[in-house]
C-alpha cells in the first residue's frame, strides 16, 4: 500500500502474465505474445472468461502506461486483478500437482 499505484499495478500485471505463462507451459505450449498467453487462460488454466477479460483490459491498460505515458489510478481495478491473479495461482498450483 505504500507504493505508488503505478508500481503495484505493474507488480501485479506482470505476476499474473508469469503464471499465466506458467500455465501456458504446463500444458506444454509457448508464446512470446503478452496478450496471446492471457487469452489462453480458459483453455490452460480453466480460467472463466470474466477473468480473461480483466487481464486482457490490465493488459492493455498495462500498455498505456508503458507506450503512451498514461496510467489512470482505477483502485478497483487494481483489487481485481490481485484477487484474479491468486485465484489464478491456485489454479496453477492445481496443474503443477497434476503434472
Amino acid at each position: 500500500a505504500q507504493l505508488s499505484f503505478s508500481s503495484r499495478f505493474d507488480l501485479a500485471y506482470n505476476a499474473a502474465h508469469g503464471i499465466a505463462l506458467t500455465a501456458l507451459r504446463l500444458c506444454g505450449y509457448r508464446s512470446d505474445r503478452r496478450y496471446l498467453v492471457f487469452q489462453s487462460l480458459i483453455h490452460t488454466a480453466g480460467t472463466d472468461k470474466v477473468q480473461v477479460r480483466l487481464f486482457a483490459l490490465c493488459h492493455e491498460r498495462r500498455n498505456l502506461a508503458e507506450y503512451e505515458g498514461y496510467m489512470d489510478e482505477d483502485e478497483a481495478l487494481l483489487q481485481g486483478l490481485i484477487s484474479s491473479t491468486q485465484h489464478l495461482l491456485e489454479r496453477v498450483k492445481g496443474l503443477k500437482s497434476q503434472t
